[in-house]
């Protein structure tokens, strides 16, 4: 056994306690479909939200574990439910009037408002699928709509005609008086109007495996289960799905772990074996919401990837997946130079600490160096003091202070560069208040100024930092009254960086007129 599987076998890491739990599955033989089976849903009732992809990801470092224990292969899965029928309007869509005429059709016969695809569905699932390409998934993905229509999910359906009563009576369980008096397992599409039905069945034939009903007005149908012409109600697909696929592990959002066992026992009486599961915490938006499709509320993944890059977003979705992560804007920079410290750690790491990292699930195993000799933080702090419009503003102080740094030779940086100021211009700077010093600042500001005039230790900054230190020591009790002081009056920010690294990176004499403006009241009017 190698190095990094046997640190694998007993990393505390998530990802590998998870896929630890897989392997469990086959400890006595292989899958005798040749391979590990990990699926991912969507529901395509809205556009796809980042919680969305951060299901995708997490099941992705699991799967990317699963291969570091085992040499059985794997798949990835992503099922979209587009046969589903459109139970509201999204609030974040144009052509709302529109959409609203084709309620209860199927997502992927629902026109599309944007224009662009076949149909709604089809325009929701393409839209998901370019998220996942960006990332560089491997996944094959499955479509609702064309699994029923070209018959893989028959046997299944058929078995469920056979079952019926045993599917139901798990249902009926879970269900209100109300709702259970006309419930059924079974949706038929409607043949003329093409909706979605939710009706009783007056008969389910377990022999020829059709149902009968009658729809809004009254008119009697039989349709066969199969084909696409009957599809299962949400709970029940989710069992029906794990049967007539075998799937060997899914994860969802807490708001379905009540379901489990339901969907694990529908799942055991189509024939299948119950998959390994994983729940996580909600993801909410600024407000504490929970982020939703139909509202659009919360970060967008491409927001999130006009000012960081991928690799941060990954990083922020490893982190305590059963923790709920509030989706907003002001998590990016924090994410990202957290990114960051752990490529430069895990350089130093031996085995165990490597499969601990989240950045080993980031690239699973073939992680890079870092390339951002500034923190992100500290390009935020130059954008501002700068009133950079572009990054090349940026280039001229981070070269001062790496020279060998550049755009060619590191591209993250030249693109975290570029991020930082689309960043400050859009949430930074709309918010920036500068504030007058007290005497007592005042008298340390020009004390810090002066020592900067006759400053001869280079742009060490560390040594800038000690002095900086030193000029508040003698006048604040406690010292981040000091540090306060520095960011609220020189940066127009309540926080800031090390300020010693902030002036070896801006230069002694801009720190030296940054000062002075801001002594002179200038900084007040900007």
């Amino acid at each position: 056994m190698s190095e990094m599987r046997e640190a694998a076998m007993s990393s505390k890491a998530w990802p590998f306690e998870e896929a630890r739990a897989v392997l469990k599955r086959y400890a006595k033989a292989a899958p005798e479909k040749g391979f590990v089976l990990f699926e991912t849903g969507y529901g395509p009732s809205g556009l796809p939200h980042i919680g969305t992809f951060g299901e995708v990801l997490r099941t992705t470092m699991i799967q990317r574990a699963f291969e570091e224990i085992s040499d059985i292969p794997t798949k990835l899965v992503c099922f979209s439910d587009d046969l589903d029928g459109m139970r509201k309007v999204p609030g974040n869509v144009p052509q709302q009037e529109m959409l609203a005429e084709h309620m209860h059709k199927p997502l992927t016969s629902v026109p599309d408002p944007f224009g662009t695809h076949e149909s709604f569905g089809h325009h929701n699932n393409a839209m998901l699928r370019r998220f996942l390409d960006t990332f560089g998934f491997e996944y094959e993905f499955y479509s609702a709509r064309e699994f029923y229509r070209a018959g893989h999910f028959d046997e299944i359906l058929k078995r469920a005609c056979e079952r019926y009563d045993q599917v139901m009576a798990v249902m009926l369980k879970s269900l209100r008086e109300e709702r259970a008096a006309t419930y059924s397992i079974f949706l038929p599409i409607h043949p003329e109007t093409g909706r979605v039905l939710y009706v009783p069945m007056k008969n389910v034939d377990p022999v020829n495996h059709t149902v009968t009903f009658d729809d809004e007005d009254g008119k009697e149908w039989t349709l066969p289960v199969t084909g696409g012409n009957v599809k299962l109600q949400w709970k029940p697909d989710f069992g029906a799905r794990w049967a007539a696929l075998d799937v060997d592990f899914e994860m969802y959002g807490k708001e379905h772990a009540t379901n489990t066992a339901i969907y694990d026992r529908i799942c055991e009486i189509l024939g299948g074996k119950k998959p390994n599961h994983f729940s996580y915490e909600l993801f909410l938006d600024e407000n504490g919401q929970k982020i939703s499709k139909s509202s659009g509320n919360g970060i967008s993944i491409d927001e999130w990837l006009t000012y960081a890059s991928t690799e941060s977003l990954s990083y922020f979705m490893y982190l305590k997946p059963k923790t709920a992560k509030r989706m907003h804007f002001d998590v990016i920079p924090k994410a990202v130079d957290e990114y960051h410290q752990q490529l430069r750690a895990y350089e130093g790491q031996d085995a165990k600490g490597r499969l601990n990292n989240p950045v080993w699930h980031i690239h699973g195993g073939d992680v890079p160096k870092s390339d951002m000799v500034v923190p992100f933080s500290m390009l935020l702090n130059l954008a501002s003091v700068s009133s950079a419009e572009d990054k090349s503003k940026l280039w001229g102080f981070i070269q001062r202070y790496a020279p060998e740094a550049s755009a060619e030779n590191n591209p993250g940086m030249d693109a975290a560069a570029g991020h930082a100021v689309r960043y400050f211009n859009d949430f930074v700077k709309p918010h920036k208040v500068f504030r007058a010093p007290s005497d007592l600042e005042r008298e340390a500001l020009e004390e810090l100024r002066d020592n900067l005039k006759v400053w001869e230790g280079g742009l060490d900054a560390e040594a800038l930092q000690t002095m900086v230190f030193a000029v508040g020591k003698e006048r604040f009790d406690p010292l981040r009254d000091w540090f306060t002081a520095l960011y609220e009056v020189l940066l127009g920010a309540s926080q800031g960086p090390r300020f010693g690294g902030f002036i070896a990176l801006y230069g002694v004499d801009e720190t030296v007129q940054l000062i002075d403006d801001a002594l002179a009241g200038k900084l007040l009017a900007s």
